[in-house]
């Protein structure tokens, strides 16, 4: 059997019935099993402040670190606010990234998915995300690309997923799937 390699997963928005969230279990329920999908929770993280990172960091920062640091891979899930990434997704990426030399995101691999009500799906928030990750050393799956407009309807009220949503995120995910064993071989 081939190895089962730990994914953490950041989620965008803080609502525990975000579309988002929703679409992390969904991917994390269709995950091969050669992935085991987490979400990382990223709402209790204090805003990265460098006066308060130094000997002796918040506990929040120091588990979060710890928990990426154990990720073989990286999955951001995100919806899109005012064209960027929502500021607590932008917090997140801060605190893994310090103290300078340290980053837990180095090296693994990585994939974005952003996901909006609107026509967009997010491409604004899904290219930041892109940007800031080059920046820290993540190789992010190139394609295929997931900007997932008209979000909103992507869940009946029992939220259970649309059937083409869900065979784009099955495409989605076994395509991450390949891109993470390609990196991590050896």
């Amino acid at each position: 059997m081939s190895k089962v390699h730990q994914v953490a997963v950041l989620v965008g928005s803080l609502r525990k019935a975000s579309i988002n969230r929703k679409l992390a279990l969904a991917l994390a329920r269709l995950a091969p099993a050669s992935l085991k999908l987490e979400i990382v929770e990223i709402g209790e993280l204090p805003l990265y402040n460098e006066d308060i990172d130094g000997e002796r960091p918040p506990q929040a920062y120091t588990a979060f670190r710890n928990h990426l640091k154990q990720a073989e891979a990286l999955l951001f899930v995100t919806p899109e606010y005012n064209r960027s990434i929502p500021a607590p997704m932008k917090n997140a990426i801060d605190v893994a990234s310090r103290p300078h030399g340290q980053c837990a995101f180095s090296g693994k691999p990585g994939a974005v998915l952003s996901a909006s009500p609107g026509k967009v799906g997010g491409f604004g928030a899904n290219q930041h995300l892109r940007q800031s990750m080059v920046s820290l050393d993540v190789p992010l799956m190139q394609v295929p690309e997931a900007y997932l407009g008209g979000a909103g309807g992507f869940f009946d009220e029992d939220d259970r997923l649309d059937g083409d949503v869900e065979a784009f995120l099955q495409k989605f995910i076994r395509a991450y799937a390949d891109w993470v064993d390609l990196h991590l071989k050896g």
